[in-house]
């Protein structure tokens, strides 16, 4: 039989003129954090139909994209290093070596992950544009390849700011691998919404790895948000999403972030469970969830790329989160994810910090790699 515990803010979330719910129908345990009437406290909060708070929502967070480019940079450091021999090509570059010039910049590239598509495509535009006469020196081309790479990111990319549609509560699925970061990546996008005043409510949907429930209720204590959790075994994903869903909108949440659990992304069954999750909170509020973000680990180069392609064939990401940015990471990858499928990076990890989620920000990532 399932059990459930008794919340000691259950009051919070429940409407004075309902009773507590029947267990057996509803097998969700919903948490409040103790300091949770503080965290809010004073707090600007958007009502239904005031379709510019999402919108000025996701500007702020971007504005602060550059509050911490050191750490984007060290984050960079073995991407950077495989690119600093483009420095030492371009430094006597002369016309009549351009074919060996650029096949040596090709070869950097796909050391560093670019990719064989992106990297050809990059090198034979600064090919064209040196046979032109565009191109005369080795900085112009330097400068041309930063400027192609921050452009395909700018225009492939584009929509880096959280697009949470214009209804409360706006929903944000996070999926990945295992061991990708995404129930620490949750935690944190969940602190950054805070820090803006957005009243979050956390569902934990990784209903497969046992202490997931228990790391993102140490999250939601952090951040001072509430949680729905599955009580007892074989309460499905679908349903736990469902339930926080429901209870977002019913208590007039801003936001509400839904862990997943991690699946390969060659295991078909538990790809379609993702498709259940989806549907199951389309069923609650239309349009939902307003984004699904990917989370990649930094150091896995270019087996991000069939990661991304099976992800977003089979439930649609709006956006990347790239992870463990520490130093080891093989940021190319993230350029040829871009190119191909269109998806824009939204946050990068930065560190281990509750506040080392960052707003991805282009010109600050060519520089980290291309320095």
């Amino acid at each position: 039989m399932l059990a459930t515990a008794a919340s000691p803010h259950m009051s919070l979330l429940s409407p004075p003129s309902i009773s507590p719910p029947n267990t057996l129908l509803y097998p969700f345990k919903i948490s409040a954090s103790p300091n949770l009437r503080r965290a809010g406290a004073g707090r600007f909060r958007c009502a239904a139909g005031q379709t510019g708070f999402f919108t000025k929502l996701g500007r702020l967070i971007k504005e602060k994209a550059k509050s911490d480019v050191e750490k984007i940079f060290s984050g960079f450091t073995k991407t950077r290093q495989n690119l600093a021999v483009i420095d030492e090509l371009l430094l006597y570059w002369n016309l009549a070596e351009t074919d060996r010039v650029l096949d040596e910049l090709e070869e950097a590239l796909l050391v560093s992950d670019f990719g064989p598509r992106i990297s050809m495509k990059i090198v034979e535009s600064l090919r064209g544009d040196i046979l032109a006469g565009k191109l005369k020196s080795g900085n112009e081309i330097k400068d041309a390849l930063k400027k192609s790479v921050l452009e395909l990111l700018n225009i492939k990319g584009r929509k880096t700011e959280l697009q949470l549609g214009f209804r409360k509560p706006a929903v944000i699925m996070v999926v990945g691998v295992n061991g990708g970061g995404k129930t620490t990546s949750l935690g944190k996008l969940a602190r950054r919404l805070k820090n803006e005043g957005v009243k979050i409510l956390m569902a934990a949907g990784d209903t497969f790895r046992a202490a997931a429930s228990e790391q993102l209720e140490v999250w939601a204590e952090r951040t001072g948000s509430e949680i729905v959790t599955a009580e007892g075994e074989k309460v499905k994903a679908a349903s736990v999403l469902s339930q926080a869903v429901k209870k977002g909108k019913e208590q007039g949440y801003d936001v509400v972030l839904c862990d997943t659990s991690g699946r390969l992304h060659t295991n078909y069954s538990l790809m379609e469970e993702l498709i259940a999750c989806k549907k199951a909170v389309a069923k609650v509020v239309p349009g939902a969830p307003n984004e699904i973000l990917l989370v990649l680990d930094g150091t896995t180069g270019l087996n991000m790329l069939p990661q991304a392609r099976e992800f977003n064939e089979v439930v649609g990401i709006t956006g990347l989160i790239l992870t463990k940015l520490d130093g080891s990471a093989r940021g190319g990858c993230v350029v040829s994810v871009v190119d191909e499928l269109g998806i824009p990076v939204k946050f990068v990890g930065v560190g281990e910090g509750v506040d080392d989620l960052q707003p991805f920000d282009a010109e600050a990532f060519v520089n980290a790699i291309f320095s």
